[in-house]
């Protein structure tokens, strides 16, 4: 073999790789926001599962993509492991379009393909054009490779050393381990399958010797999901052993009967001649087959994943920690589902932020009532943890709006942004009012009876408002008229509050410093309310429901 042959093999690989991640980006920009819809409103349908799985993974034109995707949707608790087997099932249906696509004889016109597709993007500016263009560009790219990848190889064929290697692959041993290696690095089956089909059409490899590492394809395939699973919930990483429990299973049936039975004949047999379409219908055979076969046992495969990874009997210990978004890795791609993901998470981890807050705001008024005086601890551990939350989600959000493209949801994600923020700021009110007592203590002040009373009224407004707040978001609501009554009826407790404070100072009913103090409670009070309110506006816009 040549250096030059070299070099136009590596040429080859490079556009056919870059063909089809024009492709696969071309077809999910042209059909992304459909696809998320139709995953966002996913029943536990299997048969609905299996066709949703095969018809993402047809678009993306990757198995391990959707699979990546699948493991995000689990972390976040938008879908159960039950509902992801069949995800799973028919994602390794839809991997097999790219080796259809290959198998189809068109290398001569390739050239053509790829330049009808380069002038839809450059003569026409049309965004949804412009997608088209891309996919047809990709394929018309992909199938140049293809034609550079083989024409490089056939060379080989006079190679005694590389011959020999292509035929160790008739030990299905050998053949699996080689097809599990190499789409593992490249992390990606259809892929690894067009390279197969085009040692295949320069005749170096035969369908006998090929099946098998076909097979190992599909276990190799599995190694881009178990990454993504890293960092991830316990449900997620089940998502990834059900995934590689699939291919190991079909792995094992069709090793076995391509041993015992004339199967890798038949298959010869409706493509005689065409070693590439060979390929391509047997790993769609595999992939069906696995399917139909797996389909009634898809609820076992769930519970034994279950068993392969049990719940960890000790809990979790209580340190501060990100819940729900640790697992998402901003990196500036686009992925099918990412906006259902990311807005979830960050509203599952708001909703932790808003409970601590509302402890934090009634234990305050408590300690200050004398009902809880020892919890001034408590309160300051926990505003410390609102404060880690909102700068750890700020920075999540500040990476998912840089990433982000779709304009609503860049609207809906900044609305996520207010509303962290005036939770943090609502934590600093409350702690504000705790910290009263401290004063109080060091310089022995003592409220009266009628103002303990009014701080009462405080905390049950302020209580109520926030309440308001979590019923508006558990209901997806529009309607935040409970919360703008409650902050009209905070601001008009304020103002009659201080109108009572004024009075009693001028009947010499309290001191200085108390009245002091008691100007600041009514003022983070007040401040609670304001709060609330533009809370509830950014909830009302329908941006933030739960």
């Amino acid at each position: 073999m040549k250096l030059t042959d070299l070099f136009g093999l590596l040429g080859g690989l490079a556009l056919f790789l870059y063909g089809m991640q024009m492709m696969s980006g071309g077809l999910e920009a042209a059909a992304g926001n459909k696809m998320k819809k139709i995953l966002e409103k996913l029943t536990a349908n299997r048969f609905l599962g299996v066709l949703v799985g095969a018809g993402i993974t047809a678009v993306i034109q990757s198995s391990s993509a959707t699979t990546v995707m699948v493991v995000g949707f689990v972390n976040s608790g938008m879908m159960t492991l039950r509902q992801a087997v069949w995800i799973i099932m028919g994602a390794n249906i839809g991997t097999t379009i790219t080796g259809q696509l290959i198998a189809l004889d068109i290398g001569q016109l390739a050239p053509l393909i790829a330049f009808l597709g380069v002038a839809l993007i450059v003569f026409i500016k049309n965004q949804k054009v412009h997608n088209y263009g891309l996919i047809v560009a990709g394929l018309g790219i992909l199938f140049i490779g293809m034609e550079m990848m083989s024409g490089s190889m056939e060379p080989l064929r006079e190679m005694p050393a590389f011959v020999d290697l292509m035929t160790k692959f008739s030990n299905p041993v050998l053949g699996i381990l080689a097809g599990m290696i190499f789409t593992a690095v490249i992390q990606s089956s259809s892929a690894s399958v067009g390279i197969l089909q085009s040692l295949a059409k320069t005749e170096l490899i035969a369908l006998p010797n090929a099946v098998y590492v076909l097979f190992g394809q599909n276990i190799g395939t599995c190694i881009t999901a178990v990454l993504a699973s890293i960092g991830t919930s316990r449900s997620a990483k089940r998502t990834t052993i059900i995934h590689l429990m699939f291919n190991l299973i079909g792995t094992t049936i069709f090793t076995v009967v391509c041993i015992l039975t004339p199967l890798t004949s038949f298959v010869e047999g409706l493509t005689p001649g065409n070693v590439s379409a060979q390929i391509a219908n047997m790993h769609t055979l595999f992939n069906v087959v696995t399917t139909l076969l797996l389909l009634p046992f898809g609820n076992y495969l769930a519970k034994a994943a279950e068993k392969i990874l049990p719940e960890k009997a000790e809990e979790k210990q209580e340190q501060m920690h990100l819940e729900y978004l640790h697992s998402m890795e901003m990196k500036g791609e686009s992925h099918i589902g990412l906006s259902a993901i990311l807005l979830n998470d960050i509203k599952r981890e708001l909703a932790r932020m808003l409970s601590m807050t509302k402890d934090n705001v009634r234990e305050s008024f408590d300690i200050v009532l004398g009902k809880n005086a020892d919890k001034l601890a408590d309160v300051e551990a926990r505003e410390d943890y609102i404060d880690f939350l909102n700068k750890e989600i700020s920075k999540y959000i500040s990476k998912a709006l840089v990433s982000e493209s779709n304009v609503k949801t860049t609207k809906r994600v900044s609305a996520l942004f207010k509303v962290c923020g005036n939770l943090e700021r609502i934590g600093d009110h409350a702690m504000n009012i705790s910290e009263y007592t401290r004063l109080m203590s060091e310089k022995g002040i003592a409220l009266s009876k009628e103002e303990m009373e009014e701080i009462g009224a405080m905390q049950e407004a302020s209580i109520q408002a926030i309440e308001a707040l979590e019923t508006l978001a558990a209901t997806s609501g529009k309607d935040i008229s409970a919360v703008e009554q409650w902050e009209q009826k905070i601001d008009d407790m304020t103002e009659k509050f201080r109108a009572n404070q004024t009075a009693r100072m001028q009947a010499g009913k309290c001191s200085d410093e108390s009245c002091v103090i008691y100007s600041e409670m009514l003022t983070d009070f007040e401040r609670i309310g304001d709060h609330v309110l533009n809370i509830g506006q950014e909830m009302g816009k329908g941006k933030v429901g739960a």
